[in-house]
């Protein structure tokens, strides 16, 4: 039967992994001692892309078939959880690379009787509905995935029936609810946390250059609900389509070239007409410009990623639209080490979980399977260790394990790999976010991820 390949290195960059997520409302359980105790996160008081997302680069190591049974221990495993991920079809590298950090997860904090029942979606709603009735069908208690809206929209109702409950991988909330958890990085949390935080920087006259996308919409609806709650000016909005060759024109529009342009020749006229010494030197200060006067707007908030992004930012430049004066902002999309090498990026803020687990996750991932991961992996890593450690206390307990709204939704929430997160009634995912900065050789983290949820300000 196909078995899981144990992490080749369990050494400190193991043992950091270990340390992830439990209750914070419970006590820590008892675990191996190869393993140190599972973290609670701090006790309080109180449409991308789908999901995270970018280009995948690696192929990743060949893994167990759609249907496998993936466990440490046997195929007789007391408490199983349902993994629904695309293994075949044109998603399928991505539904690998999925795999092996759930795998990672299982070998960290997982224990004897307890099973991940993997499921192939096949890439389409239709595989996902599916690989649904399989893995209730083999006593799934619980289901982590699927990853796209349209499969999670899809299979909801097999699970309800059953009365299972789902975290999907999806971040469009707009599927969340009556049993469904959306796990992936809204842009709605996203946008809240970086408009505060510019609005604190004294930004406040702020532009958009987004996808007409529902990804998109929902950024620019963020954007002036936020700029509105915290006094900002959303001065342009320009939408452009996802599938655009070239947007010379839209950014052409943001920057207001044509009208600026227009007043630094009327600007020209006027000071040639004039024969005074003072008008010859301003119309020398005038040599070399191609607009006169900045845009009405202090940042522009650029939600796309990859090479998208990358086409983006340096026609802004290029209408005169200064980065030097002009701050740029972004979402996770931004979280791309090849971005980095993009001059008109330097000093570019954006949002995204805290990064220090993240780096020792990606090389913990290359040294196990030998390529890097996605960012999506983290995901599915997150989501199997949460169901782990909750199967691992009803295990030492000798109780039914408790994968209820009630236990999914505890206030003070769980500690990732993303940092700090928790799951509403309404089944979206509230997270605690960092502000990074563009820089060439890294990203600095510019303003922390709060600790905890009463610290959290949106």
């Amino acid at each position: 039967m196909p078995r899981c390949r144990r992490p080749a290195h369990r050494g400190p960059i193991a043992l950091a992994l270990g340390v992830l997520l439990v209750l914070a409302a419970c006590q820590t359980p008892s675990v191996p001692k190869s393993i140190p105790p599972a973290q609670p996160a701090p006790e309080t008081t109180e449409v991308l892309p789908e999901a995270l997302g970018g280009p995948l680069r690696a192929e990743t190591a060949e893994l167990p078939a759609g249907g496998a049974v993936v466990t440490q221990t046997d195929l007789d495993s007391r408490i199983r959880v349902g993994l629904l991920l695309p293994l075949s079809g044109p998603q399928a590298r991505l539904g690998h690379a999925l795999l092996n950090a759930a795998q990672m997860a299982l070998f960290d904090v997982g224990g004897d009787g307890f099973a991940l029942v993997v499921g192939d979606t096949s890439s389409t709603p239709e595989g996902a509905v599916t690989a649904t009735e399989e893995v209730l069908a083999k006593g799934a208690q619980l289901i982590l995935g699927p990853l796209f809206a349209t499969s999670v929209e899809a299979m909801t109702a097999t699970a309800r029936t059953a009365n299972v409950n789902v975290i999907a991988f999806s971040n469009d909330r707009s599927v969340a609810g009556d049993g469904v958890f959306v796990v992936g990085l809204a842009p709605q949390p996203q946008i809240r946390r970086l408009v505060g935080y510019a609005v604190s920087q004294a930004l406040t006259r702020l532009a958009v250059l987004a996808p007409d996308t529902p990804y998109g919409a929902a950024v620019v609806e963020a954007t002036r609900e936020t700029a509105a709650r915290t006094g900002a000016v959303v001065s342009r909005v320009v939408l452009y389509k996802g599938n655009a060759a070239d947007l010379t024109p839209e950014v052409r529009l943001l920057a207001d070239y044509d009208s600026r342009h227009q007043q630094l020749l009327k600007q020209r006229q006027i000071l040639a007409g004039r024969d005074d010494d003072a008008a010859k030197l301003a119309l020398k200060r005038l040599d070399g410009l191609e607009t006169l006067g900045p845009p009405d707007f202090q940042a522009v908030i650029l939600p796309d990623g990859g090479t998208r992004l990358q086409a983006v930012a340096p026609l802004l430049a290029y209408f005169d639209v200064d980065p030097a004066e002009i701050r740029f902002l972004g979402t996770a999309l931004w979280d791309d080490p090849e971005l980095r090498s993009e001059p008109a990026l330097q000093g570019g803020w954006f949002t995204a979980p805290p990064p220090g687990l993240w780096t020792t996750f990606r090389e913990r991932y290359q040294k196990t399977f030998g390529d890097a991961p996605p960012r999506l992996a983290t995901l599915a890593y997150d989501t199997a260790a949460l169901a782990a450690v909750l199967a691992r206390r009803a295990l030492e307990t000798g109780q039914e394990p408790d994968f209820s709204q009630t236990a999914l939704t505890q206030p003070s929430g769980f500690s990732g790999i993303d940092g700090v997160f928790r799951f509403l009634p309404t089944g979206e995912v509230e997270r605690t976010l960092a502000i990074l900065e563009m820089r060439r050789d890294d990203f600095k983290v510019i303003d922390e991820a709060p600790r905890n949820f009463q610290q959290l300000v949106n």
